[in-house]
């Protein structure tokens, strides 16, 4: 083959990419009209058993002209998730009415962004208030703590130690609007929440638990934590109607005790994997070469906590009340399991491994 064949093989290479992205725009054009015909007759934006049918018959077509099944269910994969990202916008975009005015203090930052955009297309006018000089999307308002009664909505998403500080000026100023921190412990602000909600204020708190790169809220959960104010706790879980997002409510303690596992235990799990693999003296390039599935997987997440804020991660970690509870079964875990090794007590073992599937067997698929 020559240089003259080769291009114009890339020619029609580029001819055929066109044509799939064409198709693909076609499709899009198709999920937004479904989308809307689901929305005027009451109908759930996510149809499991639809997505199964889709995906079965696209390993069927793949099978009959010799593409890779595995191939034709990832690409089906893809394309549903992306129509349901749209779908799910569509529908908050056309349920969003004038919702009123909302402030976000720290809206500049990653979370803080990521709620100011949802806010806004829910209907709010935002505003933010952030030390960060990096521009924003949203008009800055510098002198809020004089203009509180201005908002219908007053969000904070700043760290723990500041949002203490943050509500009690608020509770100062007992504006009319509904407050709510976005903070991942709740027990760090119980008194100040709490005092906010015997004024008589308008105070929820909610926890949203996926990260701010997140487009689409299917298999996703928001907490929305009791603090004393039950109409100011439909109103924050109302946010979320429009969406496919699961809101589950829990009071306060609750709420903390479980995150120690859920995040806390996580989080300090990956942090001692990563701190072994760097103390062990071993390359990363090598283990890279050798590595298996499970220790990609284990890996990837691993990564992604190293590259999250330090400051976020030691908050949770060490303003938890109820954080040492994890870590001690932790370590019993790992003594138990080096001592069976240790003792070639396969029994033991195995029943670790037993009781272990018995239990995260009983846990739904995440889907989404």
């Amino acid at each position: 083959m020559n240089e003259s064949e080769l291009e114009s093989l890339r020619r029609e290479l580029d001819e055929v990419d066109a044509e799939v992205l064409n198709l693909v725009q076609k499709r899009q054009n198709l999920v937004r009209d479904i989308g809307r015909c689901k929305s005027g007759t009451g109908t759930p934006t996510r149809d499991f058993a639809r997505e199964r049918i889709v995906i079965e018959r696209s390993r069927n077509v793949a099978r009959q002209i010799g593409l890779s099944e595995d191939l034709a269910e990832h690409l089906m994969q893809t394309l549903i998730q992306s129509s349901l990202a749209r779908q799910e916008a569509d529908r908050i975009s056309d349920s969003a009415q004038s919702s009123g005015k909302a402030l976000v203090l720290g809206g500049a930052g990653l979370m803080g962004s990521w709620f100011s955009s949802f806010l806004a297309a829910s209907g709010y006018e935002v505003e933010i208030s952030d030390p960060s000089t990096e521009s924003t999307v949203y008009p800055r308002r510098e002198d809020w703590q004089d203009a509180l009664d201005e908002y219908d909505l007053i969000a904070l998403a700043t760290p723990i130690s500041i949002t203490r500080g943050l509500l009690t000026t608020i509770g100062r100023k007992r504006p009319s609007g509904l407050i709510c921190d976005l903070c991942s412990l709740k027990g760090p602000l119980r008194t100040e929440l709490r005092a906010l909600a015997d004024a008589g204020l308008k105070v929820s708190s909610l926890h949203p638990m996926f990260g701010p790169d997140t487009q689409l809220l299917s298999g996703r959960h928001v907490i929305v934590v009791n603090v004393g104010h039950c109409a100011a706790n439909k109103e924050v879980a109302a946010l979320f109607s429009p969406t496919m997002a699961s809101v589950v409510e829990m009071d306060l303690e609750d709420h903390d005790r479980l995150i120690a596992y859920v995040l806390g235990l996580s989080h300090a799990l990956n942090i001692a994997f990563f701190t072994a693999l760097r103390e062990s003296g071993e390359a990363s390039e090598q283990l890279a070469r050798l590595s298996s599935t499970t220790f990609d997987a284990q890996l990837s997440v691993a990564a992604r906590v190293a590259a999250e804020n330090p400051a976020l991660y030691f908050e949770i970690q060490s303003m938890n009340d109820y954080q040492q509870a994890p870590y001690q079964a932790l370590i019993g875990a790992l003594d138990r399991l080096r001592n069976q090794v240790a003792e070639k007590d396969y029994q033991g073992f195995e029943r670790l491994m037993q009781l272990g599937n018995a239990y995260l067997s009983k846990r739904k698929p995440v889907t989404g």
